[in-house]
């Protein structure tokens, strides 16, 4: 999990421009200086227009032979859901012959993670479309596959399995299903809403579950995502956000902070020699605090937004218990500098 704290000296300029915010080639004009809905839309906008080649139904299976490799077996696909190969059942297989592939029992086949009788409307497979998009496609147990059919997603722990009438993808998969999921959403935002595949109370921006947005932290993205990723990104044209950093999620939708792979993004923890924090991050009400337990020491705070320019300052500023609140910080990104003696420390404030 990330840690919050963040400490960084500055010298008396200080400029930050959308561009630096990119980390990867693919993501060359997106405006990561956006926050919230802004920063969903130019996401949505990206996926959508690179989605530059729609794969058939028939190309999946050669697709998933590549993009599903078990990083320590090419002879093998992973099976989403699957958790144990030694049991002797095939059921619960989480690796199998990629070349097992069918519908009979024993064979892998293809999961629609966003089920298709789900979606609003219904997924089809006859034409290139949301049930064809390989984002979502896994290499799956015919059985398991079926076990889950469209039962939504539902809180768990452990293996797979069902969860009442839901279902539970396991500890190992529920981060995977939380980011393909949110890959849907803004790639088919009308048609896969995750209210319609999950459940569980939605975040105050729109129909995004918390249920995700705590998977997309407990469950860490490994490298067999970013493996499927680039395949599908060469394949398909575009790419899953969250999972080339999963901090994306934190921006647009808030909750617990999942880890941030663009150190520009986020403002790493350098050694903070005593106690300073700002909080919540994000803020949903545009209200931010900030603590610090020698507040006499601070001369000023300062507020700038990402393209350097100082939007307020407090001098000398009064703190009550060790604590100053910032007032109605509208939506976006932006820096906090605290001038302590003559040392300046750094955060940055994200507002939805």
């Amino acid at each position: 999990m990330k840690n919050l704290k963040s400490k960084i000296l500055f010298g008396a300029a200080f400029f930050i421009s959308g561009s630096m915010f990119a980390q990867q080639p693919y993501y060359n004009g997106v405006n990561f200086s956006l926050t919230g809905a802004a920063l969903k839309t130019e996401l949505s906008n990206k996926i959508t227009n690179t989605h530059t080649n729609q794969l058939t139904y028939s190309s999946v299976w050669t697709e998933l032979k590549i993009t599903d490799l078990d990083p320590t077996n090419s002879n093998n696909v992973l099976l989403l859901y699957g958790y144990n190969d030694t049991d002797g059942s095939l059921i619960n297989d989480r690796t199998r012959n990629k070349n097992s592939n069918g519908g009979n029992n024993g064979e892998w086949n293809r999961e629609h993670t966003f089920a298709q009788s789900l979606a609003t409307p219904n997924m089809t497979t006859s034409s290139p479309n949301a049930g064809t998009d390989a984002h979502h496609l896994r290499s799956s147990d015919v059985q398991m596959n079926g076990n889950r059919g469209n039962r939504k997603f539902a809180s768990g722990s452990g293996d797979a399995g069902n969860v009442g009438s839901n279902w539970y993808p396991g500890d190992e998969w529920k981060g995977d299903v939380a980011r393909m999921m949110m890959y849907m959403y803004l790639r088919y935002p009308s048609q896969c809403k995750p209210t319609g595949v999950g459940t569980g109370s939605t975040v105050a921006l729109d129909d995004m579950l918390t249920l995700f947005i705590q998977w997309n932290v407990d469950d860490p993205v490994s490298s067999f995502e970013q493996q499927r990723n680039t395949r599908l990104e060469t394949s398909q044209g575009n790419r899953n956000p969250f999972i080339d950093n999963p901090y994306l999620a934190t921006i647009i939708w808030g909750g617990t902070a999942a880890e941030d792979f663009w150190p520009n993004l986020s403002v790493s923890e350098k050694g903070i020699e005593s106690s300073f924090l700002v909080y919540p991050t994000p803020s949903n009400d545009g209200n931010i605090h900030v603590f610090f337990d020698s507040s006499e020491e601070v001369k000023s705070i300062s507020v700038y937004n990402v393209s350097g320019q100082q939007l307020r300052t407090e001098y000398s500023p009064i703190f009550l218990n060790n604590e100053f609140l910032i007032k109605g910080l509208p939506e976006g990104i932006f820096i906090l500098k605290a001038l302590i003696g003559d040392e300046v420390l750094t955060k940055k404030v994200v507002v939805n």
